[in-house]
């Protein structure tokens, strides 16, 4: 295991508020927003079972934030490029997968996760 990664911390490129919220299902469904981060973790309206089952399997934490609502050191890490997945270690906060990574994916629960297992070590 990589010692070094405390804590994993994805960032989903939506708001946490009712209205962002909103927002984002209504867009996503017609096709206006999108993030991949979200089609990873999310089903239609709650999280995936295998999502829920992946966080508990890994070795460290993995905390999902939005984009108004993560910690100040992992929005700057961020740089405004989001959804994105942070690694936490004793240095601080850095990026584990950019967007385009997230992307290739493809909403992929179980690629994601495999993923993380081999980042993780």
């Amino acid at each position: 295991m990589r010692d070094d990664v405390t804590e994993l911390i994805g960032i989903y490129d939506a708001d946490s508020t009712l209205i962002g919220e909103i927002s984002y299902w209504i867009g996503a469904r017609f096709g206006k927003r999108h993030c991949s981060l979200c089609e990873i973790t999310h089903g239609l309206f709650t999280k995936k079972t295998e999502w829920t089952e992946c966080e508990q399997r890994l070795a460290v934490p993995f905390r999902t934030y939005h984009r108004n609502d993560a910690p100040a050191d992992a929005h700057a890490a961020a740089a405004g490029a989001f959804p994105v997945v942070l690694a936490r270690t004793g240095d601080g906060v850095s990026v584990a997968l950019a967007p385009h990574e997230i992307e290739t994916f493809n909403g992929s629960t179980s690629a994601f996760a495999e993923w993380l297992n081999g980042y993780l070590g």
